[in-house]
């Protein structure tokens, strides 16, 4: 009789074992959500097709510095880099011809200098002879004409001297506008000739400078927005506007300035990444708050029907915004996303 009483204890201990077992993984079945603030749900969006095009930093016009006459240079008082005004004297070309011709125009001004002085004494004392009644009207008269001869001929000298000595100033060669010395690769010694270039010279403001495809000239339209990248341009510009599209095709390219505030001179030349809107196409543009990346890799937080949140890879690009970031893959219209701080 013993037995029973322990058998029945036995069983009903299994029995409750049971329950408690039953009800605990029960328990872990269900999956109890939280509401995620923040929901995003993906749809499409209409967004600018950009196309990546060569550009430049430059400036709006490029003026050279030429020789006016034929020389040797004798001194070069700038550098690649150098900031000058307008009318700044950049390099000296000496031509001792010059000289020795402005020498010799010296020396006939002199000569008819004293002509012309002797001229006047022998006019003046003809004409009180004349009025003493020595001479008469005609000798008066052919002396006033040798006296205008000889003054003539002293301003004549005078005027070559000075273009002989405006010849030899000619050699100083000047910044024909205020700007920055791009180069000045010509050095001291060197033998010129009359409009060979002594330095470049930046004119204008800074711009970018685009190409463009012939066949994609439709794109290009004064105040369109270009896209830059900022990083090329010390992160201080990220886009720009046309301003200017030039008429000309040049080796079935089209050429366009861009111009933005904030352009630096300092790197005159520098290649820059620009891209154009050449068009409009549907895209998945999400918020870059969505978008976490680990490891190279970026990840969305996609919720399911059933509340619960799992990180989704995607594959992503810059979009034109810089707080957007554009879906290549990895996403379906439709799809809900959590904010990528929302716990998993």
């Amino acid at each position: 009789m013993t037995a029973k009483p322990f058998l029945i204890g036995a069983l009903s201990l299994a029995a409750l074992l049971g329950a408690c077992g039953k009800d605990e993984a029960s328990t872990k079945s269900v999956v109890v959500m939280a509401p995620v603030a923040g929901r995003l749900t993906v749809r499409a969006s209409v967004v600018d097709d950009l196309k990546p095009v060569p550009a430049t930093l430059t400036t709006r016009d490029m003026a050279e510095a030429r020789a006016r006459i034929s020389g040797t240079i004798t001194r070069l008082l700038v550098q690649e880099g150098d900031v000058v005004r307008q009318g700044q004297t950049i390099a000296i070309v000496h031509d001792e011809r010059i000289g020795l011709q402005t020498g010799v125009y010296d020396a006939q001004v002199a000569a008819a200098a004293a002509q012309a002085a002797q001229a006047q004494a022998d006019l003046a004392r003809t004409q009180d002879l004349y009025d003493h009644g020595v001479y008469a009207k005609a000798r008066l008269d052919q002396v006033q004409a040798a006296a205008k001869s000889a003054s003539a001929g002293l301003a004549a000298a005078k005027a070559q001297a000075r273009a002989s000595a405006e010849l030899g100033a000619q050699g100083a060669v000047l910044a024909p506008t205020a700007g920055r010395v791009l180069a000045a690769d010509v050095p001291v010694g060197s033998v010129v000739m009359p409009g060979q270039s002594i330095a470049t010279i930046t004119a204008g403001p800074p711009v970018v400078r685009i190409t463009l495809p012939e066949g994609e000239a439709a794109a290009l339209k004064v105040g369109a927005t270009v896209r830059l990248a900022a990083e090329d341009l010390g992160g201080t510009v990220a886009s720009g506007q046309i301003s200017q599209v030039y008429p000309s095709v040049t080796s079935g390219q089209i050429v366009a300035d861009v111009t933005a505030a904030g352009l630096s001179q300092a790197l005159i030349g520098r290649k820059v990444r620009a891209y154009v809107a050449v068009g409009q196409r549907q895209a998945v543009v999400i918020p870059r708050r969505y978008v976490i990346t680990r490891f190279g890799v970026d990840y969305v937080r996609l919720v399911g029907k059933d509340g619960s949140v799992a990180d989704s890879p995607v594959q992503t690009t810059a979009a034109a915004d810089s707080t957007m970031v554009e879906v290549l893959s990895g996403l379906r219209i439709g799809d809900v996303l959590a904010p990528a701080e929302t716990p998993r």
